[in-house]
């Protein structure tokens, strides 16, 4: 995605193009998963008297109409990413909080049907797998390698 794209998604959503709206888009591109600080540290680096409150107020517009997607895992701050208009989930490691995407669920899942919808009607659901990544399951498993006694 370069800027004639962000411009282009900016106008198909029919918000005003704005450097801040389109930098924060640009950065996103690079940055799945990112939190908004994480976002605004991006976007600082070619505009650097934008503000976080910003970056926070184009996040909300951006998701607001559908152009990015906030999801907040556990105790996690909210995360934001481009990837949207289709049912897929995350995975989050429990140890270091990196973010992985993971297609729709397969198989048979009853938790993806409640047994009483209380009058609502449904339009998706948000499944979270947590689990260690692999890289923090090297780490753990290092960590608790017996250590070698010398004579």
């Amino acid at each position: 995605m370069n800027l004639s794209d962000a411009t282009d998604l900016l106008r198909g959503a029919g918000l005003r193009v704005t450097e801040p709206r389109r930098a924060v888009i640009e950065a996103l591109r690079g940055l799945p998963h990112a939190s908004a600080d994480a976002i605004h540290a991006k976007v600082a680096q070619t505009l650097p008297d934008v503000s976080l409150q910003t970056v926070y107020n184009v996040l909300r517009d951006l998701t607001g109409c559908g152009l990015t997607r906030s999801i907040e895992p556990g105790d996690h701050p909210a995360r934001y990413e481009l990837r949207v208009g289709d049912n897929h989930h995350h995975l989050v490691c429990t140890r270091c909080g990196a973010i992985t995407d993971v297609d729709c669920v397969i198989g048979h899942a009853p938790c993806l049907t409640p047994n009483d919808d209380h009058g609502f009607v449904l339009s998706e659901a948000e499944v979270t797998f947590w689990g260690l990544c692999t890289s923090c399951q090297s780490e753990v498993a290092t960590a608790s390698d017996p250590v070698p006694v010398t004579t």
